[in-house]
């Protein structure tokens, strides 16, 4: 079903399902004998959320490779990119706690658990914003799992369209002290000049030595789409062992700024790394044989610092 203004969801339907499907990843990527990631909390996140394909998928029921039917885009594409992804951010939000910086906000949260698995500094405040129905579910089931925050941790719970920048004020975050962001996962869900509004709102609430990462998808007006159809072709083969879930026409299409050029004319420098050097680390790469294989090479993640 395609994206409305004012569509909402939970985490076994339409963008929320995305947010489970990237824990799935996280799971099979915290598996083996030598894990790039460590996070106890995806699969039974997963679990608690009940959608029973993603639930065999992250406890091991299902083999990946056997989901996947050799397709180059699937569950075992996703662990590999989810590996990578997340020690992007972990490793960026550490090195910036790590740096003095004591104020992190952690934008469409999710079923992300960095607030309770990452070691944080003492003082160290990790403001969570996503729908509420999400921040209480994840807040709900963790709790029962007897997890406990490393940080001082508070959630705001509102939609990013909505004046998310009052509520996240209002919680206690101090716009005058340096704060690390990130915007994980998020910008091709947003329409193009929602993407520029919401890197405008970073910049005001950030002061000078604050630090952000996201994503980069260059030529999105046709990466974009690229993309989602790939994820038809996958959901169309999960479907034969379950999956029931809508997962398309999720991201929003056209021609966007690209984020390190708008970010290096809006007070901050930032530089990009590309996810195939990152999967290069792992010791697996991204074909590059056609243009849809080309696409996912191009993506990169972006590290800026506030001017």
């Amino acid at each position: 079903m395609a994206r409305t203004d004012n569509d909402t969801w939970d985490l076994a339907t339409s963008v929320g399902a995305t947010a489970t499907g990237v824990a799935v990843g996280r799971a099979l990527a915290s598996r083996g004998s030598n894990p790039l990631i460590n996070d106890p909390f995806a699969e039974p996140l997963v679990r608690a959320v009940g959608v029973d394909f993603f639930t065999r998928l992250a406890s091991g029921e299902l083999d990946p490779a056997e989901v996947d039917d050799h397709a180059e885009f699937g569950m075992e594409r996703m662990r590999d990119m989810m590996a990578v992804r997340t020690r992007f951010f972990d490793d960026f939000f550490l090195a910036a706690a790590n740096a003095g910086i004591g104020q992190a906000v952690i934008l469409a949260s999710g079923l992300d658990a960095r607030a309770y698995r990452l070691p944080w500094p003492a003082g160290t405040t990790v403001y969570e914003i996503d729908q509420e129905q999400v921040i209480e579910f994840k807040t709900t089931t963790l709790r029962q799992l007897n997890a406990r925050p490393t940080a001082e941790l508070r959630t705001v719970a509102v939609d990013l369209r909505h004046d998310w920048v009052s509520a996240l004020r209002y919680a206690g975050f101090d716009d005058t002290k340096p704060s690390a962001w990130s915007a994980e996962g998020l910008l091709p869900f947003l329409p193009p000049e929602a993407q520029d509004a919401l890197l405008d709102n970073i910049t005001v609430l950030s002061a000078p030595g604050s630090r952000l990462a996201t994503e980069n998808l260059p030529d999105a007006g046709r990466s974009v789409p690229m993309m989602a159809e790939r994820m038809r072709e996958a959901t169309e083969r999960w479907r034969a062992h379950g999956f029931d879930v809508e997962m398309t026409d999720l991201w929003y299409a056209g021609e966007r700024n690209d984020v390190v050029a708008y970010l290096n004319a809006h007070g901050w420098t930032a530089q990009t790394t590309p996810v195939a050097d990152l999967l290069a680390a792992l010791g697996t790469s991204i074909g590059t044989g056609d243009d849809r294989e080309a696409t996912f090479a191009s993506l990169g993640y972006v590290s800026a610092t506030r001017s």
